[in-house]
């Protein structure tokens, strides 16, 4: 059978894949692991970190690799004294490894990280994406009885640290200096999590972003179920500061397609909340967001609660509040995560791309989901990306064609389910 993976020997050049999104991974700026971190009989060294790794003492020596789970051999070869065979596919993959001299098995190995280290590094620092990756992180560990250190910004330890207790975290310089094969329990795995480009590029990602929810995508890196899972946020104070009830609110985002775009939108929703009886709190990071000449401010009417606010704050105005409005944003993420019904605004991103909620609101009768466009990819440098109708009168169509009556009339259903929570 003729080899599906071919090997990545050292020295050869490092792969052309750029990142995707702001969670994207590039692998060329990852520096290629040295040696091996786990020693087989006979100099035989391997490991599982960024991919199935092995190297040979001797010539001649032939190495094989399975994929137990499909039943394929995935690379089958020769090598040189000293060579190290690195298989093309990045993600989880349970490998068996085989080494022979000759006739002769020196070595077998079943992929097993039960009571092993483990890392997972997290390609992005939005608070979006680890928000939607936790779970599977959590999955992986229980599945495989691992000793599972995730690896993300250091801003986002506070959110995850209580509810998942038995993940290590670790920021990208404190990890940096713990890879060494002669640390007393070195890295068995390590799986880096983010999206790659292009978003073809099969080596580092299973499947393609646009054609899954965000959630599955991390799932299917892992090799565990792809489930819907809701995040566990403990909220650190669970005291309530603001005693009317209240509706927050999210309006910023990272590229203007995200955005409500009608420019009657926001401010006829607040005003509508406002005549229901709920003050309505802004809790963007920033005020005033955009590029040069398409400038977004927070609605008015809205009461000012942006800022650089710890993100435990913001889950404990969201674990009181009545529920939230918001984008396809981080917040989004995180006031699910706390069990604030969420009011999901979005035109660019088709419903499957972010978590399931009844009260998500799209205009199917516009142009709609250019980010699940398997004709497109989305380009996180250009602010003003719109691939359909960037020089057209259509621009951000998907959600100047969202009105404030399509909003409120949701906003109003939701609250007759619900009825206030305070």
């Amino acid at each position: 059978m003729k080899p599906s993976v071919t090997p990545s020997l050292t020295g050869s050049p490092a792969s052309s894949a750029s990142p995707g999104r702001q969670r994207g991974l590039q692998a060329s700026a990852f520096a290629q692991p040295g040696a091996p971190a786990l020693a087989g009989p006979e100099g035989i060294r391997y490991d599982f970190n960024y991919g199935c790794r092995v190297q040979v003492p001797q010539d001649g020596w032939r190495v094989r690799m399975h994929d137990l789970d499909t039943a394929n051999v995935l690379f089958d070869e020769v090598l040189g004294a000293g060579e190290i065979a690195t298989s093309r596919r990045k993600y989880y993959v349970r490998f068996r490894l085989e080494v022979f001299d000759g006739p002769r098995r020196v070595f077998s190995h079943s992929f097993d990280a039960a009571g092993r280290r483990v890392r997972v590094v997290v390609g992005s620092g939005a608070i979006g994406d680890a928000m939607a990756w936790m779970p599977a992180f959590e999955a992986f560990r229980e599945q495989h009885g691992c000793d599972l250190t995730v690896q993300m910004a250091a801003s986002l330890h506070a959110l995850f640290e209580a509810g998942y207790p038995r993940i290590a975290f670790a920021a990208p310089a404190e990890a940096a200096a713990d890879v060494d094969a002669d640390v007393p329990l070195p890295l068995y795995a390590t799986y880096r999590v983010g999206a790659y480009r292009p978003l073809s590029d099969r080596d580092h990602q299973p499947t393609d972003l646009r054609v899954s929810s965000l959630q599955d995508f991390a799932s299917y890196m892992l090799g565990v179920p792809a489930l819907e899972r809701r995040p566990r946020i403990v909220v650190a104070d669970r005291t309530r500061t603001i005693a009317q009830p209240y509706v927050c609110i999210a309006t910023q985002a990272s590229a203007q397609c995200k955005y409500w775009n009608n420019p009657q939108g926001w401010p006829a929703l607040v005003a509508h909340l406002k005549a229901r009886g709920y003050r309505v709190l802004c809790i963007d990071r920033d005020r005033e967001f955009g590029a040069p000449g398409a400038t977004n401010v927070m609605p008015e009417g809205a009461e000012d609660f942006t800022g650089a606010r710890p993100l435990q704050e913001r889950a404990s105005l969201l674990a009181h509040a009545d529920f939230f409005v918001g984008l396809g944003s981080g917040l989004s993420w995180l006031a699910w995560a706390v069990g604030a019904p969420v009011v999901l605004i979005s035109g660019f991103s088709h419903p499957k791309a972010e978590f399931q909620t009844p009260w998500r609101v799209i205009n199917f009768h516009a142009c709609n989901s250019c980010y699940n466009d398997t004709r497109h990819e989305f380009d996180d440098s250009d602010f003003g990306w719109c691939p359909r109708h960037a020089g057209d009168a259509f621009r951000y169509q998907c959600t100047k064609a969202i009105t404030a009556e399509h909003v409120t009339r949701v906003v109003d259903r939701l609250i007759a389910a619900h009825g206030q929570r305070h």
